[in-house]
This record gives C-alpha cells, structure tokens and sequence, in this order.
C-alpha cells in the first residue's frame, strides 16, 4: 500500500465526502479509491469513514485523523518545495521589511552590491517602524530591533546595539551643562513616538536597576531619521542607537553626552534580529540574503563602518 497517497485519498474524501468525486480528482476509479482507505484503516485497526449508499462521514477518529494527516502533508509540501528551491540558483522575487533607520542606512547601501552577487533575485524593500504579520502580508524577512514574540517565527540575531544621547556643538554652546540625567529638564529634548504616550528615558544604575527621567520634548517623532535631523540642525538632545549617530560622532557633527550611562526609552536588550518564517528548510533566497547582510554587518563594530557611507565605500574590499 502507497501510505502516503492512501492519506491523500482520505483527506480528499473527507473534505468531498464523496469517493466518486475523489475519484475523478486522482484520474482513479472509485473501487481503487475505497479499497486505498480501507487498507489504511487496516493498518491504524481503526475505522475513518461511516460508509452508505447515500453518503460519506467520518468517525471521529476520522475526523483527529483528517486534521493531523493535513498538518502532515502540508510539512512534506514545505520540504520538497524547499529542498527543490535549495538545489537550483537563488532566484526569484524577496520581500524585505525593517525599520525605517536600519533600512535607509544599512540595506539600501548593499543592495547595489547583493544584485551583482544574485542577479536573479529582486529585491522589494519595505520601511516602517511597526512589525508586520508575515504570513499575512507576505514577508519574507522583517528587520527588527527586539526579537520576535510571535509563535511559529524565528530569528537571527546580527547585534546588539546601544543607543546614545547626542546632541549638536550648536546646542551646546549656549546650553547649560549636562552632568546628570536629572539635569535634562533644564535642556530641549527630541522624543521618539511610542505607544502609550509619556515621554520618559531610563538610565541604567550599576546594580543593574534604573532611574526613570520624565521630559518634556520640544519635538516628538515616530521617525528616528527626522530626530536625527532635527538633532544635526541644534533642535536638542535626542536618544538613538548607537550605529546611526556613529558617523556624525566621528565628523564631530553631533557630540555624545554622558557616555558612562547606559540609555534607553525601552529596555537595554535591543540590537537587530532577522525574522523569518519558521519552516522546516529556509528557501535559498532568503538564506543567501541573510548570509549577506550578517556578513556585513554582525558584530560589535562592522555595522559602524557600513551604517550612512555610499554603497561603495561600504562593500568590502578585494
């Protein structure tokens, strides 16, 4: 007996409830279609299907059956898709999501790079500062700052990051000093958005504890690419990760302010993970794109030297 086709035979009969027209679906006769399911309930010495002359139903262990066998089948369709995707070229069509910062300042740099390297894979790249559904919206890969939380997703973590309160020599010159966390309201502060309302930054004790400092923003954003602007044009002191002000740091255009303290207006655990659908195999496109970008950019200091540099100066060298 072809187990593996007695079990499409009985799924097809139980969404149908008919073996004629189960029949007619596999090219089969109907005698060979209700022997197949009789030789598979043989074999599990449990009866699926209450047979008449009118109709078809399922026992109720056909009906446990019916919903483990289609679990079953769809994984084996996964593999074999996976595994015939895995042996031929990468190619095909990818779906990109991250976060607005990490996307306009890292991926679009090497994208120039990866085309060359996979010219049979195109790219589509979304930026937004929300997760998205990946099933859903159809992503293959979704750049976030926090890994994932959702079940039946899986993640790839490339680094983890800091984020450091900057703020333009502009501002400070004729802004009082900065010495303490509890001296920022006396200074502008540039917030970003975040769920919830209140704007308040932590600053990490050494016990490991935190003090909680309320401010009020002179300007508040959901974009951290419009606060490092208005950060550049001396608007006031923002919070951000530490690979997006690194080259403003080294040009002198934005200077950090009390770098002993660990910062953060969430939690201090963050960085950037790929998430991924989780499957039995990763698809070769989505594996190669991956591969690529953690080769860039995990570690302690590779994203630094990639994060806001032209894309030619941010592959590496031969």
């Amino acid at each position: 007996m072809d187990r593996l086709r007695a079990m499409e035979l009985f799924l097809s009969v139980s969404r149908t409830e008919s073996f004629t027209e189960t029949a007619r679906i596999f090219g089969l006769s109907a005698t060979s279609v209700s022997r197949a399911i009789s030789d598979l309930e043989d074999l599990l010495k449990a009866r699926l299907l209450i047979r008449s002359t009118r109709q078809v139903a399922l026992t109720e262990a056909g009906h446990e059956y019916a919903r483990n066998v289609e679990g079953v089948l769809w994984t084996i369709k996964e593999v074999e898709t996976s595994v015939s995707a895995i042996s031929a070229a990468p190619a095909g069509h990818l779906r990109v999501h991250t976060r607005t910062m990490f996307g306009l300042g890292v991926l679009t740099p090497l994208l120039a790079e990866f085309r060359q390297i996979y010219p049979d894979i195109s790219v589509e790249l979304l930026m937004g500062e929300k997760k998205v559904d990946l099933r859903r919206e159809k992503v293959d890969i979704d750049f976030r700052i926090a890994p994932p939380a959702e079940a039946g997703l899986k993640r790839r973590m490339l680094f983890l990051s800091e984020r450091h309160l900057v703020a333009s020599p502009d501002y400070l010159r004729t802004a009082p000093p900065l010495e303490s966390p509890w001296q920022l309201s006396d200074h502008a502060t540039l917030a970003y958005l975040l769920p919830g309302g209140g704007f308040a930054w932590r600053f990490r004790r050494g016990d490991g504890a935190f003090d909680e400092v309320q401010i009020t923003p002179r300007h508040v954003s959901n974009s951290g690419m419009a606060l490092l602007e208005l950060a550049r044009l001396g608007e006031g002191i923002a919070l951000l990760d530490d690979y997006t002000v690194a080259a403003d740091l080294e040009r002198g255009t934005l200077v950090r302010l009390l770098p002993e303290q660990r910062v953060s207006n969430t939690t201090f655990e963050e960085g950037m993970y790929a998430t991924i659908v989780d499957t039995p195999v990763v698809p070769a496109k989505i594996r190669v794109f991956l591969d690529f970008v953690a080769g860039r950019v995990s570690g302690t200091e590779r994203r630094f030297s990639v994060f806001s540099r032209p894309a030619a100066e941010a592959a590496p060298q031969a």
